[in-house]
């Protein structure tokens, strides 16, 4: 593995920690402070690090107890040690502390990666979910894999 390959699934596997121990200030760690973020979820664009850290610190906070166990499938990277981007399928899943499920659902990730610190940090994160054309819903479950 690259060592590129492996700064990619570090920082993958520091975010699923971040969010399964709701950890705001790890998660916070992971991105940059001019992180531009567009989420999926009721506003539009989060310009730089505070606005979207208030943002995950309101989300893990409404989590209550609850616990999330995020996973990532069918990662593709491209870049070198300092400018990278990443895609994947990113599944959130809720849990209760017993560990009963809850829910799940999946959005589509890509993040564009920069060297800071000696550390790949999130520059640019990009989450989406196609919306059905008959309900204008969004599809929260990946049917097939095309």
């Amino acid at each position: 593995m690259l060592d590129i390959e492996k700064s990619i699934a570090r920082l993958i596997a520091n975010y699923s920690s971040a969010v399964h121990a709701k950890d705001v200030d790890a998660f916070a760690r992971l991105y940059d402070p001019k992180a531009r973020v567009f989420d999926a979820w009721g506003v539009w664009l989060y310009d730089g690090l505070e606005p979207w850290r208030r943002a995950v610190e309101a989300w893990f906070t409404s989590l209550g107890t609850e616990r999330v166990k995020v996973t990532f499938e069918e990662v593709q990277s491209s870049g070198t040690s300092e400018c990278a981007v990443v895609s994947a399928i990113a599944t959130y899943a809720g849990f209760t502390v017993e560990g009963k499920s809850l829910r799940s659902m999946q959005n589509r990730l890509t993040w564009g990666l920069k060297t800071s610190g000696h550390v790949l940090r999130i520059i640019h994160e990009h989450t989406s979910s196609p919306v059905g054309f008959d309900d204008m819903k969004a599809i929260l479950v990946r049917k097939s894999s095309s």
